[in-house]
Order: structure tokens, then sequence, then C-alpha cells
């Protein structure tokens, strides 16, 4: 083979090993989700490691509203019993999917802490407003911060907090019935024991 043949057989080489890794990913990726790989299962890192460090204000023009103080990190220590703190925002479809449970939950005396993820104030007081208000605290996320710092994937996203303030539960989509049932509420019962 002579010189030539030889370096265009190089380059061509060259320019299907970026092709050839990009199917390779590609194929990985596929296989990953063919089996069932669901990012609600992914497991936090913060399980059983205490609630970062934060520090949220109330949710912009709810003044006067019960509840609506914000809330840090040392709220949720000391606590008569499991605490849950939802990431949610107005424009969260699943959200609204999800609200119903949150208002059976606090009306049954869960205590809920609601982090509003990167939202208008004025829509999340609608939201609040037109759906009803699950919330003992409300905490307003504008810049994302506080999502990124307790790993959220996205709202909702739930977490259960026990009385010493660590994370024991992560949920990252919203808490549908059998959610509620087959995993919450098991949950709940037990760190109340």
């Amino acid at each position: 083979m002579t010189a030539a043949p030889r370096a265009m057989t190089t380059r061509r080489l060259l320019f299907l090993l970026p092709a050839a890794l990009f199917l390779v990913l590609s194929g990985a990726f596929a296989a990953w989700l063919l089996t069932g790989r669901d990012a609600r299962h992914v497991p936090s890192a913060l399980i059983d490691r205490p609630v970062p460090a934060f520090s949220l204000a109330a949710i912009e023009g709810m003044d006067g509203v019960a509840g609506n103080r914000g809330f840090a990190d040392a709220d949720l220590r000391g606590a008569a019993g499991p605490v849950l703190v939802n990431f949610w925002a107005s424009w969260c479809i699943p959200c609204l999917v999800e609200h119903p449970q949150l208002m059976r939950l606090a009306r049954e005396g869960v205590p809920i802490f609601g982090v509003n993820y990167k939202d208008k104030p004025e829509d999340a007081r609608a939201f609040l407003a037109r759906h009803g208000d699950p919330f003992r605290r409300h905490g307003a996320d504008r810049s994302g911060r506080v999502a990124v710092d307790f790993g959220v994937y996205g709202v909702p996203e739930t977490y259960l907090i026990d009385r010493d303030g660590r994370i024991r539960w992560r949920y990252a989509g919203p808490i549908t019935e059998a959610v509620l049932e087959g995993e919450l509420r098991p949950r709940l019962a037990a760190l109340r024991r």
C-alpha cells in the first residue's frame, strides 16, 4: 500500500470514530431506557443524612397568610414527628396531579413544608388560592439553589424528614394515590413509632 491510500484510510477512520462513539453511547442510553430505569427511583445521596443548610424567605405577597413565614433547615429538626418537604411550582402539571394527595395529608395533620421552585410569586399565590394550601410553611426558592443542594431532579419532588432533621425518603414525581398508599404512608407510620 502506498502512502496516499494509507493516509486516506487513516482519515476515514478518524472521521468515523466520532460517529461510532456516538452510536455506542446512543445504544447504551437506549438500553438503559429499555430496562425500565426510572428517575423516580434513583437513590438520593442524602438518604439518612441531615438536610442541607438553607434558609428560604416566604412567598412574596402572601403577608398575613398562615404558614407563609419562610423556613430553614433548623425548622425541620426537633419536630414532634416526621415532616414532608415538597418542591413544587405553579407551572408544573404533575404538581397539580399530586395536589389532592397533599391536601389529604395536610387534613390528616401531616406537616408539609412547601418549597416553591423557580416560580413567579403571583403565580404561586394564584395556584394556592385556586387549589388549596396544604403547606404549614412556605419558602420561595426563586434561584433554585436550595433545590440543587437537595439534589432535586425536577418538580414535584418530595422528601420525608425525620424528627432529627435527617432525610429518610425521596420521591421524584407526583405523589399519586398508589405512591401515597404503597410507599409514603408505611414510611410515615414507621417514623411515628
